[in-house]
């Protein structure tokens, strides 16, 4: 096909507004290490809700392309790209990428910590008035730079899932990582019921569990998760009080040996810190917004909690999601966690769905034509 010099994309100009259709330029070369796909599915991420509602923003960040969970169809490579494991890409692959990272700083080469990259780059935090414009997924083509990291991506591994892999589920089992895992038997208590709280819901059950309580809101997604191994659920609003009564009642007194944070709501480290049992662990992985509520740090001493913080993920993270849903495709119905696919024009209504917590995750095809 003839490589495209531009590309449709839809452009958050205003946070809190709807996004608009613009022609941004594409790279007139493809540099070594770059790649240049058509994206075939975005699937929206709660960090795009929160970016497009101005709960997280800094100053010249817009105008800016969303979406930063994406797969794509290879249409032209620069010289020398191969994926992450080394294997040269070649066009018509069909790949997902994780964020760019330079390979050379502290993070890099001290700590091997892909996501302590002095440099990290997000496809969605490159402005699209300046080069290379489109790094995002909502547009119809994506520039894919040479730090990314690329995995080809297994047939038997759906877009939606492949999508949601490159940050919702790898951002969940970085989490479990750093929490060390699920000991067997143990009562996990998961804050949050949105794509991340179910997914998280699913791994806590498969990773031998005695009991899995999800928290969270509103009640559809509750009953979501007990589709995905939650054994109960409890509802947020009755208030802190009441939810940390039943998380004690459910578990007998004893309280959660492992507590996950993929909520962020202010409440969420006082309640967990309440629920934690004696020597718990309680892994902080939605807290990007406003300051949280207080505790007293004697609380974590007197009952000597572990609490780890656990940042998105890496390609490592990455490649296991896409093996984690490759092993366990069909023990979970991993289809209702996405919506029915839209086209660009329609990115904007789905992400104020997604606000009103009236979808759980909205699929974009760029491929849809321009008035679907």
């Amino acid at each position: 096909m003839t490589i495209p010099t531009s590309t449709r994309a839809a452009v958050l100009t205003e946070h809190g507004a709807p996004l608009t259709m613009q022609t941004l330029p594409l790279p007139e070369a493809i540099e070594p290490g770059a790649a240049l796909v058509q994206i075939t599915c975005t699937t929206l991420c709660g960090t795009d809700i929160e970016i497009w509602a101005g709960k997280m923003t800094f100053p010249g960040m817009l105008p800016m392309v969303l979406g930063h969970e994406m797969v794509g169809e290879v249409i032209a490579v620069g010289d020398g790209t191969v994926d992450a494991l080394g294997e040269p890409l070649h066009v018509g692959d069909r790949i997902g990428w994780s964020e760019s990272v330079c390979g050379e700083c502290y993070g890099c080469t001290v700590l091997r910590q892909p996501v302590a990259c002095a440099k990290r780059g997000y496809g969605f935090l490159q402005r699209s008035d300046a080069a290379p414009f489109a790094t995002a997924g909502l547009a119809e083509y994506a520039y894919v730079v040479p730090g990314a990291q690329k995995l080809k991506l297994p047939a038997e591994v759906k877009d939606t899932w492949a999508s949601a892999a490159g940050c919702a589920a790898k951002t969940v089992l970085r989490a479990f990582d750093r929490a060390g895992g699920v000991r067997a038997g143990s009562r996990v208590v998961v804050q949050g019921s949105g794509a991340l709280g179910i997914f998280a819901t699913a791994v806590a059950s498969i990773s031998g569990a005695a009991q899995v309580i999800t928290v969270g809101a509103p009640a559809a997604r509750l009953e979501l998760a007990k589709r995905f191994g939650a054994d109960a659920v409890v509802d947020i609003a009755a208030g802190s009080e009441a939810t940390i009564a039943r998380v004690m009642e459910l578990t007998g007194g004893h309280g959660a040996d492992l507590v996950l944070d993929f909520a962020g709501a202010p409440s969420i480290g006082p309640e967990a810190v309440a629920i934690a049992a004696q020597r718990a662990t309680f892994a902080v992985v939605g807290s990007t917004g406003p300051v949280g509520d207080a505790f007293p740090l004697s609380a974590i001493m007197g009952k000597e909690l572990t609490v780890v913080g656990s940042l998105n993920g890496d390609v490592s993270d990455y490649f296991r999601s896409i093996e984690f849903f490759k092993s366990f495709a069909d023990r979970f119905p991993w289809d209702e966690l996405f919506s029915a696919p839209c086209g660009l024009a329609h990115a904007s209504a789905r992400i104020a769905n997604m606000h009103e917590l009236g979808e759980v995750k909205a699929v974009i095809d760029p491929r849809i034509d321009a008035a679907g």
